[in-house]
């Protein structure tokens, strides 16, 4: 079954309160997302390290429940 994004997006927050977030479905098909992440936590951490977060926050579902996920991350302006 796939995650919606919706799902994704409750995840994120979960794991990253203060993240703005935006997810766009990229072929329609709920299965392949494109996603960025604007978080204060982020701050002072190797770009590996913000996805790092971010793919935690999903809880090992990246590849299995979420097939594919195109991450972008900054640090608030």
């Amino acid at each position: 079954m796939p995650m919606d994004a919706t799902e994704i997006e409750r995840r994120i927050k979960a794991a990253l309160p203060d993240a703005e977030i935006e997810i766009r479905d990229l072929a329609g098909d709920g299965d392949h997302y494109a996603a960025t992440v604007i978080s204060e936590t982020f701050r002072g951490k190797s770009r590996v390290q913000q996805h790092q977060l971010v793919y935690a926050a999903l809880q090992g579902d990246m590849g299995g429940a979420l097939h594919a996920l195109a991450l972008q991350t900054n640090v608030p302006e």
